[in-house]
């Protein structure tokens, strides 16, 4: 009877809800609605809310819980919000998930917009940029040999790749972000951000953002979500006070040390308030989540999709060959040659544009009234960039279904790949994951031949259903040494 009696109360919550809107936008000219209440619950989402384009054009509405999203599916839609009006769409937001994860300080990516955001990723985009610019790409050619050398000792065995891939990219983020690259630190970074991501991406989670007043109710996924948001924070204050232990002015070996130093120094427009601990603390979190499995993932799907394409891995490897030399495992492979590679480039950015790791993106908030094509959006709406959807666009991309990297070797030619966002909420790892993706798998292609295991040749189709990540389904391949048995 209780059940019923709280059915029947969020049954009238939501109806008022949308009659109050209805009536509140009456004389807006809006995006057109999409009928149904369930789109959340679609397989392969980002393509199904590419699909409703053909009825509803590259823009439309959708009902999710108790209130209407806007849905932006094509390059011209997604810039012209998040890069031409910008500041209109510059906010998050603040959903119960997004303010569990925060805490007691503003996330960089989940936290909405203010000149203290502003100042944050300042922060922390000179920690990535400045900081650490000497000892970023020594540090990942380094921990890429070192990988190298654990792949060739498995003599061709079936290897999970993907779970290589996301132990290499936590020890790069654990040396880069905190100077510690101890086995047993990464394995427990590692291990956290396996838990959080599983626990954040859960339907117990999730549905609280769409129907916020459960959050009163018991939830043993919340629970659970609380108590790994416990354990990161804790590892995270053990390395902030060993940092402010050891700190010496004007010196720093990590991320987290230089943003120690210098968060009292940096401002923001308009003096936006102080940038304390945990900012920094924040800052951290954002990297070794944020920089973990999406570099994991696409690095999984450029290995699948090569061996798919044995012809194009053929090609990337004559093209190593001839401008580095076949490669003993010790060479060195700068990011600097990355311009006599085309091919290289090419590959990554067609992976990039047919499996964006995020594929919605994180969802926008309009801080004030705007537009997009000719459509009234007012203030506080939600705002989701189809970025899958944008990087499919017919009317932008030749072929867009198709694996062809080729499109990519004409300069001029390919418009730009929004898998990393654009505007100012852009993805900050951005240089850092392009220079992950570019090592990696020029040290891969120039040691080993990716082949699939026999018969069984890895599904280009992600999950179905959706979770923050465009997941993979497992698979395993045989990194072959290059000269034996080929």
């Amino acid at each position: 009877m209780l059940f019923l009696g709280l059915l029947l109360l969020l049954i009238l919550l939501a109806g008022t809800r949308l009659l109050w809107g209805q009536w509140k936008h009456r004389n807006l000219h809006l995006p057109p609605l999409a009928p149904g209440f369930l789109h959340i619950l679609k397989p392969n989402l980002p393509l199904y809310l590419l699909g409703l384009t053909r009825k509803l054009g590259p823009i439309y509405r959708l009902r999710l819980g108790l209130q209407d999203v806007v849905v932006l599916n094509s390059k011209r839609a997604i810039e012209e919000a998040l890069v031409r009006k910008w500041v209109d769409f510059a906010g998050r937001p603040q959903t119960p998930s997004f303010k569990l994860v925060s805490q007691q300080y503003p996330d960089l990516s989940l936290g909405d917009y203010s000149l203290l955001w502003k100042a944050h990723k300042k922060l922390t985009r000179s920690a990535l940029l400045l900081g650490i610019r000497d000892s970023m790409e020594p540090l990942v050619e380094q921990l890429t040999q070192e990988f190298c050398e654990r792949m060739r000792a498995q003599e061709g065995r079936p290897v999970a790749i993907q779970e290589e891939f996301s132990f290499l990219a936590c020890s790069i983020i654990c040396g880069l972000t905190f100077g510690d690259r101890d086995e047993s630190f990464v394995n427990a970074v590692y291990g956290c951000v396996q838990d959080l991501m599983n626990a954040w991406d859960h339907w117990s989670v999730q549905i609280l953002n769409v129907v916020p007043i459960l959050r009163f109710f018991p939830n043993p996924g919340l629970w659970k979500l609380k108590r790994i948001i416990s354990n990161r924070d804790h590892i995270v204050e053990q390395q902030l006070r060993w940092h402010k232990e050891n700190l010496v002015a004007g010196q720093w070996k990590d991320m987290t040390g230089y943003m120690l130093q210098r968060m009292g120094q940096v401002k923001g427009d308009e003096g936006p308030g102080e940038l304390l601990e945990g900012h920094v603390h924040m800052a951290m979190v954002d990297l070794f989540i944020g920089g973990t499995e999406t570099t994991a993932t696409t690095l999984s799907w450029a290995v699948a999709f090569l061996v798919h394409h044995p012809e194009i891995q053929q090609r990337l490897q004559n093209e190593l060959d001839l401008e580095l030399g076949p490669g003993p495992l010790g060479s060195h492979i700068p990011h600097k040659v990355r311009t006599r590679l085309p091919l290289l480039n090419a590959t990554i950015a067609e992976v990039l544009r047919l499996r964006p790791v995020v594929p919605l993106a994180l969802p926008h908030r309009t801080i004030r009234p705007s537009s997009i094509l000719g459509y009234d959006i007012p203030k506080d709406t939600i705002i989701i960039p189809n970025l899958q959807g944008a990087n499919l666009d017919e009317t932008i991309w030749e072929r867009p279904q198709e694996f062809w990297p080729d499109r990519f070797l004409e300069p001029g030619k390919s418009p730009r790949v929004l898998t990393f966002g654009c505007g100012a909420r852009v993805c900050l790892g951005e240089p850092l994951a392009r220079l992950e993706l570019f090592v990696v798998l020029a040290r891969l292609l120039q040691t080993f031949t990716l082949l699939p295991l026999e018969g069984a040749l890895p599904s280009l189709q992600p999950q179905p259903f959706y979770t923050v990540n465009l997941q993979m389904q497992p698979f395993q391949v045989r990194l072959q040494p290059r000269g034996q048995g080929q």
